[in-house]
């Protein structure tokens, strides 16, 4: 009886927040969830059909753990040329802070899904989400609904599909040692995420280490060319409320990160 008034709350606390959101014509990049600790978190979402593709410390943060995972919704919908960047969604446990925040799979499929987007192909992932971490919040971090799959930070940068490319050839591969995780998709494509070194990573400390669930960065792999999202449209992306002139602090990471990706190729 506990477990269905559990389900009950979780799925009208979504509801009630899509609303909300709906209403104010904002859709949130992140959710709060209740604190629990990266291995119930992990065991939880594997509970609810998802796979933990890797855990993964920005900047080597003991204290930060981030879990990307996906399941066959995410895959299937991602496995359209150029879409694999939405194959997967991402959580971050913060041990020091005592807190859990989730990608929120509207925004992000939206934003990288693009013309392919279906609405309301995100619903049941959300609602597993929900099921899996508790309660979902929205964090303050919003964009337009509309503005999400054509979202330009300022003019002159990159949109989504101003990517960059960092390798062509027969025989693509990265560096094992530089590898955080590898998903295959059904069309083919590889989705592999890349870890940078600690020094490129700080940036998080500049801007804020809440949303450092934005990495492992991901390289995506198809028809013998690997692509990266520009940094300077992902980190918008992931931090949709910062100033300019927070974001001239890193104004030399988005080129740091592009070659550290082109490195990282055998």
């Amino acid at each position: 009886m506990s477990k269905n008034i559990s389900k009950f709350t979780v799925a009208l606390a979504l509801f009630f927040f899509a609303a909300v959101s709906l209403q104010a014509g904002m859709v949130p990049a992140y959710y709060d969830a209740p604190y629990a600790d990266a291995k119930t978190v992990k065991e939880n979402l594997e509970k609810e059909g998802f796979n933990v593709l890797a855990t993964y410390s920005p900047a080597a943060k003991a204290n930060l753990e981030v879990m990307v995972f996906t399941n066959k919704a995410l895959i299937s919908n991602a496995s359209i040329k150029i879409r694999g960047f939405a194959a997967i969604q991402r959580v971050m446990v913060d041990s020091t802070a005592k807190t859990v925040r989730v990608t929120n799979p509207s925004y992000w499929l939206q934003a990288f899904m693009q013309k392919e987007y279906k609405a309301g192909s995100d619903t049941a992932i959300t609602d597993s989400i929900g099921k899996a971490l508790g309660t979902l919040t929205p964090t303050k971090d919003a964009l337009k609904n509309e503005d999400l799959a054509h979202y330009q930070y300022a003019v002159s940068m990159p949109y989504y599909e101003n990517m960059v490319e960092l390798k062509s050839g027969t025989a693509l591969a990265i560096n094992p040692k530089k590898v955080a995780f590898t998903l295959q998709l059904d069309n083919g494509s590889t989705l592999v995420g890349v870890k940078m070194s600690k020094t490129i990573e700080k940036f998080i400390e500049m801007i804020g280490e809440d949303k450092a669930l934005a990495l492992p960065y991901t390289v995506l792999i198809e028809d013998g060319k690997a692509y990266s999202l520009h940094a300077k449209y992902y980190l918008a992306m992931s931090y949709p409320l910062l100033p300019l002139g927070e974001f001239m602090k890193i104004s030399s990471t988005p080129d740091a990160i592009e070659r550290k990706l082109k490195k990282s190729f055998k």
